[in-house]
Formats: structure tokens, C-alpha cells, sequence
């Protein structure tokens, strides 16, 4: 699992996946970093769109210029920079990914 450790919905995502017994290694890209060829595949699996969290203070915080004519290139710039701006979790799954946490989804992704 792939977040901030004082995040919310980390937070939320790790009692689930402890309430359950899965066993997870984390990794906190604000401490730690994000490597840029990871990043990448997220946007390319994903879309810059789902992986870059502008909801978050750090975005909305950012220079209209910054915040404008955003692309995939200018948005992994933008998250490498900042990881706190990479939306949580990122649940990697081996064969695939999961990006944020709903209940309902981790249920289908761990039943059968």
C-alpha cells in the first residue's frame, strides 16, 4: 500500500485491510519518495486524472499557473515534486491496482 501515514483514508484502508488479516507492507511516499518510473505507470494505467488528488490542500494551494493546462508530463512532474498530491491509497495488488478505498471495493477485490 502505497500513502501518507497520517492520512484519513490510509488510515481507514489499513483497519480494513488489518480487520481482515491481509497482510500489507506500506509505504509513505510523503516520507520516502515516489520513484518516477512507478508514478508513470500508475498515470498510464490510471490516467493522471484519478492518480493526481486535487481535492487536497496541497493542490489547491498550488499557483493558478501551476494548477493550469495540466497533462500527464506536467502532472507526474507536479506529484514528484509533491507526493502529498498523489491521491491515497494505492493498493498495489501485484496484478493489478487499486486507487483510494471504498469498502466495497476491497470486499470484491479480497472475496474469492
Amino acid at each position: 500500500m502505497y500513502g501518507i501515514k497520517n492520512c484519513d483514508t490510509i488510515k481507514k484502508a489499513r483497519t480494513w485491510l488489518e480487520g481482515r488479516g491481509v497482510p500489507h507492507d506500506f509505504h509513505d511516499y510523503k516520507a520516502v519518495g515516489i520513484d518516477r518510473e512507478r508514478l508513470e505507470k500508475w498515470v498510464k494505467e490510471f490516467g493522471w486524472e484519478t492518480v493526481l488528488n486535487r481535492a487536497g490542500t496541497t493542490f489547491k494551494k498550488l499557483p493558478d499557473a501551476d494548477k493550469a493546462d495540466i497533462d500527464a508530463g506536467k502532472a507526474i512532474a507536479l506529484m514528484l515534486a509533491q507526493p502529498s498530491m498523489i491521491k491515497r491509497p494505492v493498493l498495489d495488488l501485484g496484478d493489478r491496482r487499486i486507487v483510494g478505498f471504498k469498502p466495497e471495493i476491497y470486499d470484491a477485490a479480497f472475496s474469492g
